[in-house]
């Protein structure tokens, strides 16, 4: 990754498109350089600066937290990043940060607002399934308290062996994540399966983060001050889905950040909903690259495309995510990952970790319109550097997608039948 003859945006102006999409591949750490052995201080850096990495259970290829960080770093040790994330939490645990994510355990305080507002909000509800259940969430209470951390399945279990068949296993998980919700309970950390055990917050959280909170507008704005520096250049909609956000409380955020000197309004090239030009906001000061070189497979839900609105504005990509489409429906393929090359979204590839065969599987490869001409090359590159991570022996190419039958050529590989 490489970033050159930067310049510094001072003042309000308009910029390109392109520009847009350099300052935002920085901001998302993609001008920095790579480490040869990137570690647990390296790990805690991107987090403070990404603000979280988004938690999903699918892993046909890998865990969707563990790519945002290939993806900046190169081919690392998993398994320091899971002392990390799947220990106590001293110093990474989890919330709804966006969707559910990992984050650092100090920023828990940020959320504090937003957890009793659901609480509220549950308790306030008389149809709610909390009021409806509120000896369920006193008895898994209880049951953390006498024999906590625990694991789903331990609480399932006594459940049915003290309350009988009439109990509702799924009752259990549900109480679980609601007094999640409201930050009664903590994640305690993750199985080598991937299973979260839960524990009451004064349980495993440090005695500095419990009962702190930091006051609503007060965290949101240092929330949109965050986001605003993880996107870079971003609309007020951007800003607010970064952590899901109130929309009409990041505005005033916006507002006061403005009025501070601290963001300044810009307009992009083509950045319009019909007629209008859309407002945009970057930190004042903002570094503007003149070329952000990086190429990377990027997560379904990785900062720079989980808004596909974003994506489309920044890059023209349109991006759906295809697991829950029947499969003759599927346009691309099952697990499909954008793919960065220089500072475009150049392809999209639908993979699967063979674990058992130790082989990655390329089960589709597709150009995007105006992919650069060395787009295969580097693609190779980045797939032989994933086979690598992914502790796989070698590579083969299905059939699918107008870029299999070059990539298999380039790579060399063996090919599959992808129906």
């Amino acid at each position: 990754m490489s970033v050159s003859a930067d310049t510094v945006i001072s003042m309000s102006q308009t910029i390109s498109r392109d520009a847009a999409r350099r300052i935002a591949l920085a901001a998302q750490g993609f001008a920095r350089p790579r480490r040869a052995r990137p570690g647990t201080r390296t790990f805690t850096s991107m987090l403070e600066s990404l603000g979280v990495l988004q938690i999903d259970s699918v892993n046909v290829f890998e865990r969707s937290h563990y790519l945002p960080v290939f993806a900046r770093l190169g081919p690392y040790d998993k398994s320091a990043l899971d002392a990390l994330t799947h220990r106590r939490p001293k110093r990474v645990t989890e919330w709804w940060a966006h969707e559910a994510t990992f984050l650092r355990t100090d920023d828990l305080p940020l959320w504090a607002w937003k957890m009793r507002m659901l609480r509220e909000r549950d308790l306030a509800d008389e149809e709610s399934w909390a009021n409806a259940h509120k000896a369920e969430l006193e008895w898994v209470r209880s049951e953390l308290a006498a024999r906590g951390p625990l694991y789903v399945r331990d609480i399932e279990t006594d459940a049915e062996r003290r309350r009988g068949p009439w109990w509702d296993w799924s009752a259990v998980k549900h109480a679980l994540e609601t007094l999640f919700r409201w930050g009664e309970v903590a994640v305690a950390g993750r199985s080598t399966t991937f299973e979260r055990r839960y524990a009451l917050a004064e349980q495993v959280l440090p005695d500095h983060v419990l009962g702190a909170e930091v006051p609503r507008d007060d965290a949101i704005r240092e929330l949109v001050r965050r986001a605003a520096r993880a996107t870079g250049v971003a609309t007020a909609s951007d800003l607010a889905d970064y952590y899901r956000l109130p929309s009409a409380l990041t505005a005033q955020a916006i507002r006061e950040l403005h009025e501070a000197g601290e963001l300044t309004s810009v307009h992009v090239d083509g950045w319009r909903r019909g007629t209008r030009n859309l407002d945009a906001w970057m930190p004042a000061g903002q570094v503007r690259p003149r070329s952000v070189s990086a190429d990377a497979l990027l997560s379904p839900f990785d900062p720079v495309v989980w808004s596909r609105q974003r994506a489309e504005r920044l890059f023209d990509f349109h991006y759906r995510i295809e697991i829950y489409t029947p499969r003759h429906k599927r346009v691309h393929g099952y697990y499909v990952l954008p793919v960065l090359i220089g500072d475009r979204l150049a392809a999209r590839v639908d993979l699967k970790s063979d674990r058992q065969a130790r082989v990655l599987r390329v089960q589709s490869a597709w150009a995007e319109p105006d992919a650069p001409a060395d787009t295969v090359e580097r693609l190779s590159q980045v797939l032989r550097a994933a086979a690598h991570w992914q502790e796989h022996d070698s590579i083969t190419v299905g059939t699918r997608g107008d870029l299999s039958d070059a990539l298999a050529r380039t790579l060399t590989a063996p090919r599959h039948d992808s129906a």
